[in-house]
């Protein structure tokens, strides 16, 4: 007999609760129990469509709900008070998960964050390439942002096998989410962000707690991913081959080349779509192979990539339900679960 499979319910079906609702119907060793939200527009229908239970999140939603013309299951209350839901992903807009903190810690349920959530909501903060295992056991973790997940994958990678003595990132982000263009965003500008440092950083420091890093941010008039420009003085002396090996045995981690015309996010963008996954979904961290260098005396590298905004994390929020429920122990064990399940791949052509 197998082990049971692992009930998840989503709470918060946007960006990022939609995909990890369609990750998690292709894991083998876990059950979509069912989504929850406080509206019924165009996206939940779409979750009907699918086949998916729907929950109101709050009762106060359940009349509004049905009146739209989602018949929803019951509520979230009614759902958790059962014992049918073994870990809530909570994906709901930044700063309301610290408040649904309390209700997962009421009916004694697992909850994974994400990273508009503040550190402290959950304690822990979570990348499974760098810390799987400090999250064994845990109730609550926190799966860090896009941009911090691709730090941590791209220069913890290099940290672990050549020593980042001090790390220097620029982002320019996406303004805005596509789904969300039509009614906020900046046109025409780039606005810098001008706490220095950007909350980036520190937020790595969560995972990669020895990890000297300075980030600075702005964001652009564009809604196709973000793009890291990083400069890190190493402990010990590199060559440019140094790098590329190390970055191709880092999980989630590709290149790109500029030479096959590669020539801007858009470029990359056009890539994830042309793969043909769910929603043009791209899993990994795109690092330009041709932006690799190293310095003269080979104590600093400089690089760039991409990082997809909408997608990225998917895959950790996958390890961490694993990491949680202590399922898969072996770090190794689950990410090749996941990438198998999801079709991660080293080479995009």
């Amino acid at each position: 007999m197998g082990k049971p499979l692992i009930n998840v319910l989503i709470n918060g079906y946007g960006v990022i609760g939609k995909r990890v609702a369609d990750a998690i119907v292709r894991q083998p060793d876990m059950r979509l129990v069912g989504i929850s939200d406080v509206v019924a527009d165009w996206r939940i229908k779409m979750a009907l469509m699918k086949g998916y239970k729907v929950y109101a999140s709050v009762v106060d939603k359940v009349d509004e709900m049905k009146k739209s013309g989602v018949e929803v299951e019951g509520t979230l209350d009614d759902l958790l008070r059962s014992g049918g839901v073994d870990v809530v992903v909570d994906c709901t807009p930044a700063k309301v998960g610290a408040k649904n903190k309390g209700v997962y810690e009421k009916y004694g349920v697992k909850a994974v964050f994400q990273g508009g959530e503040r550190h402290e909501v959950a304690g822990t903060s979570f990348v499974a390439q760098r810390n799987y295992e400090e999250a064994l056991g845990k109730q609550f973790v926190r799966v860090v942002s896009c941009n911090t997940t691709a730090i941590c994958r791209v220069l913890g990678g290099i940290h672990e096998r050549l020593g980042i003595k001090k790390a220097r990132v620029c982002i320019i982000r996406r303004a805005v989410d596509v789904w969300e263009s039509g009614h906020t965003g900046i046109i025409n500008t780039v606005v810098p962000e001008l706490h220095v440092p950007s909350h980036h950083g520190p937020d790595a420091q969560t995972v990669i707690h020895d990890l000297n890093i300075v980030t600075m941010a702005a964001k652009g008039s564009h809604n196709l991913y973000h793009l890291h420009m990083a400069m890190a003085e190493l402990r010990t002396k590199a060559s440019k081959d140094d790098v590329i090996k190390v970055l191709e045995e880092e999980p989630r981690v590709i290149f790109i080349n500029g030479s096959d015309g590669v020539e801007g996010l858009n470029s990359v963008f056009e890539i994830a779509r042309d793969l043909g996954r769910p929603r043009g979904d791209l899993y990994e961290v795109p690092i330009w192979i041709d932006s690799i260098s190293v310095s003269n005396d080979g104590y600093e590298i400089y690089l760039m990539w991409a990082t997809p905004n909408e997608s990225n994390v998917i895959p950790e929020n996958i390890d961490a339900i694993r990491a949680i429920t202590e399922t898969e122990t072996i770090r190794s064990a689950s990410i090749e679960k996941t990438d198998r399940s999801l079709g991660v791949i080293k080479k995009l052509y």
